[in-house]
């Protein structure tokens, strides 16, 4: 009995300590300062170990201590594993990290919660966008054509400011954060699905391919449909855009969280898209009724201000200002592999409506066609860095260098 005993401990023990084995190191290779910032990091996990998620944990060796990680998976061939690294503000930092495996669980950080027709993202009671699946109308007297689904509002400001605006009494059909695409030529017919009121086309929000939170991020993936209305009251979908938009967690000692826009488009039919140069088109932002020309600015990438910036192109572009005696902003960054990068710019001048709304949008085709052909897929990358407090161009050139060409991490296996 005693040796029974004996060996089926033997046997506990080595089955137990074989999970908390070391899988990895994982070196992260910061080449530039990133101020103190989070910066989403990925892996190939299959690449590394075939170890079940649930068996896994992430430590970083940090001035001698062993800190546990959180990190998230996404299910797939190959599977992903994403952090977020803790940065410094020196050059040249190098973070190690140890992949183990052991059973590791942290709480979800960041939520997608269903409300009322809209999906708040939220990290616990910190709400941090909406987006609207269901179709929202204009005021009462005012066109019904106006309505819409598909779009976010609002998105939030870390402090809960509200940076987004919809149906405005001078732009009923600018819907907060949303994508489409002014003029198209489709089956031999110019539409305008961007001026819904035409009554020649919109946008809709059809279905969700996926919803869901944890650790790091909350994702969903939206299925909206380009359609054509017909004057028969036969309605065709003409373009399907499958909009993924994930949101991380915010980091609390910067005032800031990050999203990214994954925009992937193909033809919904046997005929092309053709998406025609214009000033404005693509994924637009009404800000805030709070900012004006007094209490706002603009600058890009290449230096230009809001006197300079419309027409000109940019990798990214910084527009903040006061609210609520606070202040706040969003850098928005292309990613450099999208159409026409770096991309045109419709930024409204400073004396828009007398006051100076302002109106953001990178527009892809403002100087240029853009011909979607059936059978091919064609995306855009977007990042936003939202924030409370001022930005500067080191900063959102640091922030966008970080989202083009993410921080390298060497892989050794043990």
């Amino acid at each position: 009995m005693k040796a029974k005993f004996t060996v089926a401990a033997i046997l506990l023990f080595a089955g137990a300590s074989c999970y908390a084995q070391k899988i990895a190191t994982l070196e992260v290779s910061l080449s530039r300062p990133a101020f103190g910032m989070k910066i989403p990091v990925s892996v190939n996990l299959d690449e590394i170990t075939y170890l079940s998620d649930t068996l896994l944990a992430l430590y970083e060796n940090k001035d001698g201590r062993r800190e546990a990680v959180a990190f998230q998976i996404e299910a797939g061939n190959p599977r992903k594993m994403t952090w977020l690294v803790a940065s410094g503000n020196s050059e040249n930092e190098k973070h190690v990290y140890e992949l183990t495996g052991e059973k590791s669980k942290f709480p979800t950080a960041v939520n997608a919660t269903a409300r009322d027709g809209a999906l708040i993202i939220h990290a616990g009671e910190q709400n941090l966008l909406q987006y609207f699946f269901k179709t929202v109308y204009p005021p009462p007297g005012v066109d019904s054509a106006y309505r819409r689904s598909g779009f976010i509002h609002p998105l939030w400001s870390p402090h809960g400011q509200e940076l987004t605006r919809i149906q405005p009494p001078d732009h009923y059909h600018h819907y907060g954060i949303w994508n489409p695409w002014t003029q198209v030529e489709f089956e031999g017919e110019k539409l305008d699905f961007w001026n819904i009121n035409s009554k020649q086309a919109t946008v809709r929000f059809a279905n969700f391919v996926s919803v869901g939170g944890g650790p790091v991020f909350a994702e969903f993936e939206a299925l909206h449909e380009h359609v054509v209305l017909k004057k028969t009251g036969t309605d065709k979908v003409a373009m399907n855009e499958l909009q993924s938009v994930r949101v991380y967690e915010p980091d609390k000692s910067n005032d800031c969280f990050i999203v990214d826009f994954n925009i992937n488009m193909n033809c919904a039919s046997e005929s092309p898209f053709k998406i025609l140069e214009y000033r404005y088109a693509g994924l637009g932002w009404r800000t805030t009724r709070a900012w004006d020309r007094m209490n706002s600015m603009v600058l890009t990438s290449e230096g230009k201000d809001r006197k300079s910036a419309d027409g000109s192109k940019a990798r990214w572009c910084i527009v903040q200002g006061e609210i609520d005696d606070d202040y706040a902003g969003v850098v928005m960054m292309s990613f450099p592999t999208n159409y026409n990068h770096p991309e045109p710019l419709r930024i409204w001048p400073e004396n828009q409506y007398n006051r100076g709304d302002m109106f953001a949008n990178f527009c892809p085709t403002k100087d240029m066609d853009w011909n979607l052909m059936p059978g091919n897929k064609y995306n855009l990358r977007y990042r936003f860095l939202v924030y409370n407090g001022r930005l500067d161009r080191e900063k959102a050139e640091s922030a966008w260098n970080y989202f083009a060409y993410p921080p390298k991490v060497t892989v050794r296996k043990q």
